[in-house]
């Protein structure tokens, strides 16, 4: 049966228990990127959990809404939802980034992990795979979305910004893009790196329908989520304002938790906050 919807509360709970398994794959692999990985966690409860149309028991259902993960590296957000929506066991997130394990520090479609749809991990190019597969269902007359994740970092990238102006062109009204603003990347602010202010602004002039909302508020998230599932004529983003490393105290707002792995002390701490 479909993964069962849940209410706000049920919500921040499962977003607890993905925040703790982030932090224990990576701790365990020794590897990862847990602060966009925690960011987005909120971002993959809410659609997971209450808007998209799948069903773990049949990954490849042929009515099932897709999901890309353009900001590959936060992957282990990814498999821990899927894993607590009951697409495969979560003893199975232990593996993380290890050896012939299926939880690669990418996804990988040729894993065959239930539940991944591409293999992504080069930034900048999920939207186009996003932009290919939801145009495909137009012309087959599919009744299904396609959601992709992007991280703001991400779209300094021109790639992306040809598949935005792709998806207005050909009026996708079935592809939903979520960026997960938590203003940093690996070298530190996103302003100061290459700014892409003013976001909203930008996706208005490309005729997209734009949302903004608070990444971390569930109340908020799912009335992003209904107003981008009734929208007719043009693809819609969802500029979901949010806190890299969200819920670990020592994490947040912290870029050099971008790719760093906690240790078994840090590890400790942020389970004992995430208790």
């Amino acid at each position: 049966m479909p993964t069962p919807r849940l209410s706000l509360e049920e919500m921040k709970e499962m977003a607890k228990t993905v925040r703790r398994d982030i932090v224990k794959m990576t701790c365990a692999a020794g590897s990862g990127h847990p602060g966009g990985s925690l960011s987005s966690t909120d971002i993959l409860v809410a659609l997971y959990f209450g808007k998209m149309n799948h069903n773990p028991l049949k990954p490849d259902w042929e009515e099932r809404d897709r999901f890309v993960l353009s900001k590959g590296h936060v992957c282990p957000a990814l498999y821990a939802v899927l894993s607590r929506a009951g697409y495969f066991a979560p003893d199975e997130l232990m593996t993380l980034r290890q050896m012939f394990s299926r939880l690669q520090g990418h996804p990988a479609k040729n894993k065959k992990l239930p539940g991944i749809e591409v293999s992504s991990g080069s930034l900048g190019q999920g939207l186009s795979v996003a932009v290919g597969i939801a145009l495909g269902a137009k012309i087959d007359k599919k009744p299904f979305k396609t959601y992709c994740l992007c991280g703001d970092g991400e779209l300094q990238e021109g790639q992306i910004w040809e598949a935005v102006m792709t998806a207005a062109h050909y009026k996708l009204d079935n592809l939903v893009c979520m960026v997960d603003k938590n203003n940093l990347q690996i070298d530190g602010k996103v302003h100061d790196v290459m700014n892409i202010d003013p976001l909203k602004e930008k996706f208005d002039s490309f005729n997209w329908h734009t949302i903004e909302c608070d990444g971390h508020d569930f109340d908020s998230l799912n009335k992003a989520y209904d107003e981008a599932i009734s929208t007719k004529g043009k693809p819609v983003v969802i500029i979901a304002e949010t806190i890299k490393g969200k819920g670990v105290s020592f994490m947040e707002d912290q870029a050099g938790w971008h790719g760093k792995a906690p240790n078994k002390e840090q590890c400790e701490l942020a389970l004992q906050e995430l208790s």
